[in-house]
């Protein structure tokens, strides 16, 4: 649960969020960065004059802009942008008579008094509609080759303010980042100069904008090669620049700080050698870096940036062994600004990329690791009782969390052998996972699953050589882990709990709580490949035993502890075994006790389906299963949500207890009716009554054909006499009505042909109510969507019965060959892949196969002539193929000799271009 100080934290980045959102629309970079990155760099003058000598007029086809009023209003301005494109013909007659330099000066001018208008009338129009107007216009204007000159312009202009600062400082960045080719070959010693001047300019801030000056500059450093910056790189010249001009470190350490950060970001548009190459350039300036970021240890101001910046460079450190590392001073800085609420964040970054460097690849032998890892865990260790203190900031304490779950994702190999050190580590982890925000907790699931993979596979204990050695110690540690995976069992469950507030949820609140769920089932998943599903649910049990204990005793009793502990069941149900007679027995025996609040309903419904085998294999001697069908009928009345978990469990309880129903078809023939009817209060929906029509579809598989025969009559008569009264009423009221009145009750057609597996029963009911299939064909063969719900019918008839339907497929081929022709419906071809695969070595079908396959494919080559054909009809394209496909494996005596398939082949070429998905 959020405590009252988070919410307020929450409540505040909401509105900076709805403050600051139109600017984010125009930074194309990830806004975390201008928190993360700080800034700085070098000295020399704009680079606008390199530029208009090399693009004399920037960009040809820009219309000329209209200077603005510099004391306009934002009406004004937004108005004059609108004037741009009506006064673009006097704007190139007043430049008529000045020379090229004047030119271009005026084009400057205007191009940057509109941005100026267009970011007046972006951060204070009143109207919506010009303010969006206006950011796409900076959006579309960032793309320009004009945005180099405007925006080196105006940041080196003094007179600019801060939102315009803002908009060219990202500007900048994103063309150096993404357009650097655009400029020539000499422009780079401009650019960079250009840069230095900003960064000495912005050295103590507006923070936003020296960021980006930065990262433009890490930009440029990936873009060049390394010689362009001097002996020794970037780094070097970094180096010399601190070293020359000590007032600017500010500015100079956030640049050292983003180099490293820049080389992962894909927003620069660099080839894959020179980023490779740049990265092997800071490996190689790594030592470099750290003594810098050592020698500013001593400036108090700077501490917060020096973390920062060790983190980023950590990764870079190849050459510094972890017996260096653990006495290095900014090592024991980081560790002990762990103690410190001003600079945690940055030290715990350090102390992850610490952790991180034990473990990463080529970093050495465990051996070697130690002497860093054994002042890492037990600095780590010491933070329990931060983690604990209920006054510590949220994200403090998210922070802390983060740095044990790193340790014991990282260290999960050295945990797992089961040492005391290890245990106290599994304990601390427990206490995470323990923790009353959530975001906290899920923290170390991952651990958790680590743990669990490492404990069970094989793998882990190779090195103990024989089978009895292995299972030895693999028994070992799971009788150390087990209590430690039981107590986990416990702290999650209780995280799937409903809130009191649930029924005020948004979507996305409710979308949250179900990840959640997922994130809290995965878990306990684990820990049943530990402790075994029986020893799972006999924790949870106990969970269940004691809520549904308070809910009985309490005045306002709470359902929501017993809702919880039944998810958890339910979620574990496939890793209890069917022989478990201990737990389950008393689980579904309280079941019909449980109050019919609906989310518990839908959790009790999920749980009998959830154990549908294991209700099967239950004693004869425990009446169970009645019961627990009266639950799932109420299921089905209560809501919508209740129906859609009751219609399923009924599904997977028919399924798997067919045999036990073959004697009580009535009672489930009641429901069925009820429900397919929609009268009689059951809130099923269409979609979840085909979970029914399945249902009492396997159920009547079990029975013998003349019963089977009967039974099949009763469950196609709900189905079939609404289809034959939209047919009474004439072929105009069929050909208007709605095809979803239609394909409602044909797909449950499909359901019953598809899961009834009597072929010869199945052949007559299709023989039956063919006519009425053929007229749903003759009136909607126009319809897409009816026509392919019929065809998904007869292809699952056509399966189930295969050449038992010969009384029928002659009338169904000769329909779809006319209809084709006419209508060109490619789930037509389909079908008849489908009646190929059964009936192509047939020879008593040779004839009318023979047919069919010249009628569809002589008028299907007519429509597959070019390319453009094969882009417009894909479906067709497609199913043409599968279906050529078929006729080669099954009847190829039947269409390889024709000249159909030369033609077909012909056909091919032409759409072998195509990457059709």
């Amino acid at each position: 649960m959020l405590t009252r100080k988070s919410q307020t934290k929450r409540e505040e980045k909401k509105r900076k969020f709805k403050q600051v959102r139109l600017h984010l629309h125009l930074d194309p970079s990830n806004p975390a960065r201008t928190r993360k990155h700080k800034a700085r760099t070098g000295s020399s003058a704009p680079f606008t004059t390199h530029l208009v000598s090399n693009f004399p007029l920037l960009n040809p086809t820009h219309p000329n802009l209209p200077r603005a009023d510099p004391a306009s209003s934002p009406e004004e301005s937004a108005g004059i942008l609108h004037q741009a494109a009506g006064e673009e013909k006097e704007a190139e007659a007043a430049s008529g008579g000045l020379g090229l330099g004047g030119v271009v000066a005026a084009m400057e001018a205007q191009a940057t008094a509109t941005v100026k208008e267009a970011l007046a009338a972006l951060y204070h129009h009143p109207d919506d509609g010009i303010r969006t107007a206006a950011d796409r216009w900076l959006q579309e204007f960032q793309h320009t080759l004009d945005a180099w000159q405007v925006a080196d312009s105006l940041l080196h202009d003094e007179s600019s303010n801060l939102e315009t600062l803002i908009f060219c400082s990202q500007t900048l960045r994103s063309k150096v980042q993404r357009d650097f080719e655009e400029l020539p070959s000499g422009a780079f010693r401009s650019l960079q100069d250009s840069l230095y001047v900003l960064l000495k300019k912005f050295n103590k801030g507006p923070a936003k904008v020296r960021t980006q000056i930065c990262i433009a500059i890490a930009a440029l450093a990936v873009h060049v090669p390394v010689e362009d910056w001097g002996a020794g790189g970037i780094v070097n010249w970094l180096s010399d620049e601190m070293k020359a001009h000590p007032e600017f470190i500010p500015g100079f350490l956030e640049l050292l700080i983003v180099l490293p950060q820049e080389t992962s970001s894909y927003k620069i548009a660099a080839r894959p050698e020179r980023r490779r190459q740049f990265e092997s350039d800071l490996c190689t300036s790594a030592n470099v870096a750290i003594s810098l970021l050592t020698a500013c240890m001593a400036i108090d101001q700077l501490k917060e940036q020096v973390l920062e910046g060790f983190s980023s460079w950590l990764r870079f450190c190849h050459g510094i062994s972890a017996s260096e590392l653990a006495s290095h001073p900014l090592v024991h800085m980081a560790l002990s600004s762990l103690n410190s609420d001003q600079f945690l964040e940055a030290a715990v970054n350090v102390t992850s990329e610490l952790i991180h460097a034990t473990v990463s690849h080529g970093s050495g032998t465990t051996a070697e690791q130690l002497p860093l890892v054994q002042i890492l865990v037990p600095r780590i260790m010491g933070l329990k009782e931060q983690l604990k203190d209920p006054s510590k900031d949220e994200e403090d304490a998210k922070a802390i969390a983060r740095l044990y779950a790193d340790m014991g994702e990282s260290y999960v190999d050295l945990i797992a052998a089961g040492s005391d050190d290890s245990v106290q580590i599994v304990n601390a982890l427990l206490e995470v996972t323990s923790h009353q925000e959530f975001d906290i907790c899920s923290m170390t699931f991952n651990f958790w699953h680590h743990l669990k993979r490492n404990l069970i596979r094989r793998e882990s204990y190779a090195s103990y050589g024989s089978e009895v050695a292995i299972e030895a110690e693999r028994n070992r540690r799971l009788l150390i882990f087990r209590p430690k995976f039981e107590t986990l069992v416990s702290l999650v469950s209780s995280r799937v709990e409903y809130p009191e507030d649930y029924h005020t949820f948004s979507e996305e609140d409710r979308r949250d709580f179900r990840h959640v769920r997922y994130a809290v089932s995965d878990v306990l998943l684990d820990a049943t490949d530990v402790l075994g599903g029986d020893s799972t649910l006999k924790v949870l049990s106990t969970k269940l035993a004691q809520a549904y204990g308070s809910c009985n005793t309490e005045q306002n009793p709470k359902w929501q502890p017993v809702e919880a502990a039944l998810f958890c069941i339910q979620a574990i149900a496939k890793s209890v075994s069917l022989e478990e007679r201990e737990i389950l027995p008393q689980v579904m025996s309280l079941l019909p006790c449980l109050p019919h609040n609906e989310q518990l309903l839908q959790t009790v419904c999920s749980t009998i389906g959830s154990f549908s085998k294991w209700i099967d294999a239950a004693p004869a001697e425990l009446p169970i299963l009645p019961p627990l069908v009266d639950i799932l009928n109420k299921g089905m009345s209560t809501s919508e949500d209740t129906a859609a978990a009751a219609s399923v469990a009924f599904k997977y309880i028919c399924e798997d207890c067919r045999r036990k129903f073959a004697g009580s078809l009535d009672g489930l023939f009641q429901i069925y009716h009820i429900a397919i009817s929609g009268v009689g209060g059951y809130k099923v929906s269409s979609e979840d009554s085909l979970h029914l029509v399945e249902a009492l579809s396997v159920v009547i598989t079990t029975l013998p054909p003349e019963s089977a025969r009967t039974a099949l009559e009763l469950i196609c008569q709900p189905v079939i006499n609404p289809l034959q009264e939209l047919i009474q009423q004439g072929d105009q009221i069929l050909q208007q009505i709605p095809a979803r009145q239609l394909t409602v009750h044909i797909d449950r057609l499909s359901s019953i042909f598809s899961n009834v597996k009597h072929p010869e029963v199945v052949a007559e009911a299709v023989n039956r109510y063919w006519p009425i299939l053929k007229s749903i064909f003759d009136q909607r063969a126009w319809d897409t969507r009816t026509m392919e719900s019929v065809c998904r019918s007869c292809k699952f008839a056509v399966r189930t019965c295969g050449r038992a339907m010969g009384m029928t497929i002659g009338a169904m081929l000769e329909e779809i060959q006319t209809l084709y022709q006419q209508h060109k419906q490619s789930c037509f071809l389909y079908l008849s892949s489908e009646v190929i695969k059964i009936f192509g070595s047939d020879p008593s079908c040779a004839d009318y196969l023979t047919n069919l396959i010249q009628i569809l494919f002589s008028h299907t080559v007519q429509l597959l002539r070019t390319i453009q054909d094969f882009t417009a009809r894909p479906d067709i394209a497609d199913d043409c193929y599968l279906l050529a496909s078929r006729c080669i494996r099954y009847c190829p005596n039947l269409f390889v000799p024709t000249e159909m398939f030369q033609r077909l082949v012909d056909c091919a070429m032409a759409g072998i271009t195509i990457q059709h998905r």
